[in-house]
């Protein structure tokens, strides 16, 4: 069975930096996109980021965009956030999400299959 594990998280200051990182284990050694969402208390789950596993082709949530990079290995199965300059509004639970199949959809709004449990990220002022 598929599972996704998401790791790096935790508490830190504003304009500090954090890598997460999502492995996938079980059967699947392949996905067509990963992606990252992220649920601050009392919020609705938010896309931030997004990556094509074929061409490497990125997509980015406006508020993150410059700050945030999204990454993967292709032998490991895992994609990476890098997280830089960190505000006390990026304060949630990341989920790494990852899609099996294709889809005409825009990467923000893809349907995605998996899901990982997530990583808390703090960042306080």
């Amino acid at each position: 069975q598929v599972q996704l594990v998401e790791s790096g998280g935790g508490m830190v200051q504003a304009g500090d930096s954090l890598r997460l990182s999502c492995t996938s284990s079980g059967r699947a050694v392949s996905y067509y996109a990963m992606a990252w969402f992220r649920q601050a208390p009392g919020k609705e789950r938010e896309f931030v980021a997004a990556i094509a596993w074929s061409g490497g082709s990125t997509s980015y949530f406006d508020s993150v965009k410059g700050r945030f990079t999204i990454s993967r290995d292709n032998a490991k199965i895992t994609v990476y956030l890098q997280m830089n300059s960190l505000k006390p509004e990026d304060t949630a639970v990341y989920y790494c999400a990852a899609a099996y199949r294709f889809s005409n959809r825009d990467l923000s709004k893809f349907p995605y299959d998996y899901w990982g449990q997530g990583t808390q990220v703090s960042v306080s002022s």
